[in-house]
């Protein structure tokens, strides 16, 4: 449990040579996970959704049973099962049904006895709580097209939504890029209304306590308004009704219209939104069209699912996408912290094998509401030029305005110049940044009986808003000189909660948010005395736990949060925490003393650390990661950050993050 740590405690002295030789174990260690190009890619895991769909993709498609794979997934399935019987989105969590049904319904596709020990403690765990029929949007869309539930039993999606205006409520590009792709060909599978091959006939019946064919429409999310589920549940009636009714040339058009969608966007074997939800929608989506498995972007993206498997000696399982911009650049932050010729090399390499990545060429779905701006992002994946993201350019930025500044060179300043012209433009009207798009502000959308996940949109965030104010401080932008920057930190000023965090979007999750925006505070030269920032520091001293870490639950995604969630120290977590407080100025303090001491002590033979819980978010309440770079590259950055401050008389922090 955390407990308030007070400045009169004594010292935890940490001695330089112990702190060197950790930080010469950790950067070595980091090291040797470089790709022979010089890029870091780490593994991206998810919760047991997306190993599950992947063999339930399998069974859809009647592919040739591969049983050594498949053996491999189920002992990863079991294993990941929780003591409650079912499986959790993140590590000793709670339940979650459609975890549960989607791991329950793909062990029995691979051939588990129904009468196993893990078999029947699933099923007793989904019944007692009311059963399948609690299963959310997206896997009632799978029950469908299986044919455990009917189609009755989702919200309508008419295809015709791809030939709507833009000024139309309901418009693709008023939605999330990751929803957007996603949709696109699951319409298509609405209109046409699939049935999976499934040569086993494997059902699931029992785990609904009720006839599952005359389960109906969705229930009201918790985050849904009454009065507007209702309105848009009406709209679902009359389309429902109408929808037999729908002109075929016009419904063709629309089919016509979603294929070329995803035709465009396709990235080759990274594949639509380079993320694994549309690549399966798409190879079902090119399967109910008639076009046979070697046409070639069913071929490439069927493929393309294949390369995010991990296989292990003893477990598999299927990563939701990949992050090698993501991972490179901020592994190249820690090396150049670090320092050393061989660190500052390696950070190099890993630089210029992301210059070429840098999307110039390609207007993506940004564009539709800043048509007149120039690309100049950088994608979270290998390939994934339509959707480039503000967090990932902001980070692979400041990186290499460190690098130029450090050695002296012009090699990126063409890269930075374009990138710095796409952030300030992409900055939505309330002075915040999103992910991936702009004014992505229509929150009614959260409402309809499709969004019971809740991530519909892409609005600004506190976590992105303060990574591209960091960038922009780094880069010599003020307040006083700049507009984009003066709104930035003003967007921050007023999103602090009353107990002196931020939220964090994209990581786990005050913790997360509070340092991303004490480090663009202090990069934008907000006084370290500003009570903004002491209300903020206050606040990270008083959850430090007691081993000297940090740990946050995903709890704290709770729609009535109340409060700081604890958890068990991690060791990306106290990276954050320590990297926030000496961004405020608070290097000397005995809290960050003992935060150095716990990395130090907990390090592994290997230079590296542990970590087996989540602390990144896809999806607040529905969806989380874990990256499992995180707890090479945070620690290794915080200690020497720590060892470099401790070293100078500033104490002060002088780049972006």
């Amino acid at each position: 449990m955390p407990n308030q740590m007070h400045s009169d405690r004594p010292e935890v002295s940490v001695e330089h040579a112990a702190l060197e030789n950790s930080i010469a174990a950790a950067r070595q260690g980091l090291l040797g996970f470089r790709q022979a190009d010089g890029h870091w890619v780490f593994e991206l895991e998810a919760d047991v959704t997306i190993p599950a769909e992947y063999v339930l993709l399998r069974h859809y498609l009647a592919e040739p049973v591969d049983h050594e794979l498949e053996r491999k997934i189920s002992n990863y399935i079991r294993r990941t099962q929780g003591t409650h019987g079912g499986w959790a989105l993140v590590q000793d969590g709670p339940f979650d049904m459609s975890a549960s049904v989607k791991a329950y319904f793909a062990l029995k596709m691979m051939g588990e006895d129904p009468n196993a020990p893990c078999m029947a403690k699933a099923r007793e765990a989904i019944r007692s709580r009311g059963g399948a029929i609690h299963s959310n949007v997206f896997t009632r869309f799978m029950l469908s097209m299986f044919g455990v539930l009917t189609w009755k039993s989702v919200p309508v999606l008419p295809v015709e939504i791809m030939l709507l205006p833009f000024w139309f409520p309901f418009h693709l590009n008023k939605m999330s890029y990751w929803a957007r792709t996603t949709i696109v060909p699951l319409m298509v599978l609405a209109a046409k209304k699939p049935r999976a091959q499934n040569l086993g006939e494997i059902d699931i019946r029992e785990l609904f306590l009720q006839d599952p064919k005359l389960i109906g429409r969705t229930a009201r999310a918790p985050h849904q308004s009454r009065a507007l589920f209702a309105f848009f549940t009406g709209i679902d009636i009359v389309l429902r009704a109408a929808d037999p009714f729908f002109p075929k040339r016009l419904r063709q058009r629309a089919i016509d219209k979603a294929v070329a969608f995803v035709e465009e966007r396709l990235n080759g074997e990274d594949g639509l939104g380079a993320i694994y939800p549309p690549m399966a929608n798409t190879v079902m989506m090119y399967e109910v069209l008639g076009f046979p498995a070697d046409y070639p972007p069913r071929a490439v993206t069927r493929r393309g699912i294949d390369k995010l498997l991990v296989i292990g000696d003893v477990e598999a399982y299927c990563q939701p996408c990949v992050s090698p911009v993501w991972d490179t650049s901020l592994a190249a932050h820690a090396m150049l912290e670090a320092g050393g010729d061989d660190a500052f090399n390696a950070a190099k390499g890993g630089l210029d094998w992301l210059v070429p990545r840098q999307v110039l060429d390609v207007k993506g779905d940004w564009a539709v509401k800043r048509p007149d701006l120039r690309p100049g992002g950088w994608a979270f994946q290998y390939n994934n030029a339509h959707y480039p993201d503000l967090d990932d350019t902001a980070v692979v930025m400041m990186a290499m305005d460190r690098a130029r500044k450090h050695a002296g060179i012009k090699d990126y300043d063409t890269a930075i110049d374009r990138g710095r012209e796409w952030i300030e433009g992409m900055q939505s009207r309330d002075g915040g940044f999103a992910a991936f798009d702009v004014d992505n502000l229509e929150y009614y959308l959260n409402h309809i009986p499709f969004s019971d996940h809740g991530a519909l949109l892409d609005p600004p965030t506190e976590d992105v808003t303060a990574r591209c104010v960091s960038l922009l401080a780094q880069l010599g932008e003020t307040a006083q000189t700049s507009k984009p920057m003066a709104d930035g930190v003003e967007y921050l000023r007023r999103t602090q909660l009353a107990e002196g965090s931020w939220y964090g979007r994209w990581g786990l999750n005050y913790i997360y948010g509070t340092w991303s925006v004490l480090c663009a505070l202090n990069a934008a030269g907000i006084d370290h005395q500003d009570p903004m920032m002491r209300k903020a520091v206050a606040w990270l001293l008083s959850i430090q736990n007691t081993d000297g870490g940090w740990g946050e639950d995903a709890a704290s995604y709770r729609l009535d949060y109340k409060g700081f969630e604890s958890a068990p120290t991690t060791a990306s977590q106290t990276a954050w925490a320590l990297l926030a407080l000496m961004a405020a100025g608070e290097v000397t303090n005995p809290a960050v003393e003992r935060g150095m001491r716990y990395l130090m002590v907990t390090q592994t033979e290997k230079g590296l650390w542990d970590e087996a819980r989540y602390t990144a978010t896809g999806f607040p309440r529905v969806f989380y990661l874990r990256y499992h770079g995180y707890a090479k590259f945070f620690p290794l950055w915080a200690l020497a950050r720590f060892r470099n401050l401790k070293s100078t008389n500033s104490k002060t922090v002088r780049v972006g993050m």
